[in-house]
């Protein structure tokens, strides 16, 4: 069951009540098991040795909120991924997605989600969503040092957060700095056009389908001027991935419903290159 410690009898620290964060406890047990270890200590630029996830959008709208993200990676001007997922859902009411390196923010997200579980199991009870947002700070902080060395990792957080019955949006910088985003948000290559899209559409009354329309809009948008970000591939039948969460907790909207927005969103630049315009007041 725990592979190595055959024969040598249990550390100390599995019979011990320990703390509630699973990544201390592992940094402790099993350091080589954390994101970036046994990764090149300096020289090598982060480009050329891993490939990197791109485009994130996530927006409110009245009782939660949605993030979506494109499904390309790169690694220097190459296509490493065509159909990468890059959001995870992390718990009943929350979700992340990563952007940058790939493997290491893959491996974040996951370590986070246990995270989370091993502090609900040791605790009794859940995080709140203000704890979950300031756990991943911790983690993304403690990923400083490979940072430095190119191998950047930034994600995204959203949540339900029941005492306010709404959805909410965090970003993060590589440092750990965590700051809460009003409405709307976007990162990786492709954010400055994403954000653009989703700034000139967004309305504080949005349904859920109107959210996830506005979002494939705006990677559509980030697809069309960013080249590390693949837009609806209607050939190879590959989407955007799209997470909804509500008081009724985390869902992925389903490949059929998000073909067929995603369709739509094609069909109308067939007639709109630049896609819909926000009416004048």
């Amino acid at each position: 069951m725990f592979e190595g410690f055959e024969g040598k009898g249990l550390p100390a620290s599995f019979m011990s009540a320990g703390t509630s964060s699973f990544t201390e406890f592992l940094r402790e047990v099993r350091p080589e098991l954390l994101p970036g270890h046994g990764l090149p200590a300096q020289g090598i630029a982060a480009e050329h040795l891993t490939p990197d996830a791109t485009t994130i959008v996530a927006l409110t709208f009245p009782g939660g909120v949605l993030i979506a993200g494109d499904r390309r990676a790169t690694q220097g001007n190459m296509i490493a991924n065509r159909d990468m997922e890059k959001l995870f859902r992390t718990d009943e009411f929350s979700a992340v997605a990563i952007a940058g390196s790939a493997g290491i923010g893959i491996e974040l997200a996951r370590l986070y989600q246990v995270e989370l579980e091993h502090y609900e199991k040791m605790e009794g009870r859940s995080l709140s969503l203000e704890g979950k947002a300031n756990k991943l700070s911790q983690m993304v902080r403690g990923n400083l040092g490979m940072a430095m060395q190119g191998f950047v990792v930034v994600p995204l957080f959203v949540g339900y957060d029941e005492n306010h019955d709404k959805g909410r949006v965090f970003s993060y910088d590589a440092t750990g700095g965590r700051y809460e985003e009003q409405r709307y948000h976007s990162i990786g290559s492709g954010s400055v056009f994403a954000r653009g899209s989703v700034k000139k559409l967004y309305r504080e009354d949005l349904g859920e389908s109107d959210a996830a329309k506005v979002a494939l809009e705006s990677l559509y948008d980030a697809a069309d001027d960013d080249s590390a970000t693949g837009g609806p591939d209607l050939h190879r039948k590959i989407f955007p991935l799209v997470d909804v969460i509500t008081r009724d907790g985390h869902r992925r909207l389903p490949t059929d419903e998000v073909a067929r927005l995603a369709t739509e969103v094609v069909q109308g630049r067939a007639v709109r290159p630049d896609g819909p315009t926000a009416p004048l007041a």
